[in-house]
């Protein structure tokens, strides 16, 4: 236990020493979002029945923000190590994979959580924002979180240098997380487009966090866990695989 709370707290304090970088940058990037599509597509996109855009748009920001942080942590933090060669040091020490890998999330996690309630707590004086169900918002958020930490984990141990983990955040996390109905309602989308939409898994964790704040959807926020929930399983028994064979960090 102690092991895993030296690494753990090690990596609490590796982004909560640049916060400026890695917590208020992110917010104010998200209350830019605010202002400028809020001002621009207020009135003139549909979303739910008796909700402003402004205040449809807050609830995707706030996750947006959750997701691409929480990637962003894990994803960085082992990518330098491995660069610097400061890793072995870990490696070294009579730690588990498993809680190398808990470690590494939960670091993650916090980051996410943090930036993400950063962005409500700003944004939340420019809109009318009402909270139905507070336990989906902490549902998802919880979850998605631990799921990008969990993928920016594995970006991390795949790449080599940090051209290819951008080119992972920038074609893979970004597309993502930008078509997973942040600005907009996917019944808002012609019939394929939506098909497609939920074959986003970002799609389930946007909207069943949205769920929590309005009480409407646009997939059953039951399922919509459900599928989160698998895809975090999978991503961890990946993880844990790649760990546990040392791939990449190693060699």
């Amino acid at each position: 236990m102690m092991r895993f709370a030296t690494l753990c707290t090690k990596e609490l304090l590796r982004f909560f020493k640049v916060s400026v970088q890695t917590v208020a940058a992110p917010v104010l990037t998200a209350l830019l979002y605010l202002v400028i599509f809020g001002h621009a597509l207020e009135g003139r996109l549909q979303v739910y029945e008796g909700v402003r855009y402004t205040s449809f748009l807050v609830p995707g920001l706030v996750m947006m923000s959750v997701l691409q942080n929480a990637f962003a942590n894990s994803s960085s933090s082992l990518i330098q190590s491995k660069i610097t060669g400061n890793i072995v040091f870990v490696l070294l020490a009579p730690i588990s994979y498993v809680e190398f890998f808990a470690a590494y999330v939960l670091a993650a996690l916090v980051r996410g959580i943090v930036v993400g309630a950063g962005v409500l707590v700003v944004t939340v004086w420019f809109v009318e924002l009402r909270l139905e169900a507070p336990m989906w918002v902490l549902a998802f958020a919880l979850l998605g979180a631990a799921l990008l930490g969990a993928l920016g984990l594995i970006a991390g141990v795949l790449s080599d240098k940090i051209d290819q983990l951008a080119a992972f955040q920038n074609f893979v996390i970004m597309p993502l997380t930008f078509l997973s109905g942040v600005f907009y309602s996917i019944h808002s989308l012609p019939p394929f487009w939506q098909r497609l939409s939920h074959a986003n898994p970002f799609f389930y964790m946007v909207d069943g966090f949205r769920y929590g704040f309005f009480g409407v959807s646009d997939f059953p926020p039951l399922a919509s866990l459900a599928i989160v929930a698998g895809f975090l399983l999978v991503v961890s028994l990946l993880n844990l695989g790649l760990l546990k064979a040392g791939y990449k960090l190693r060699s």
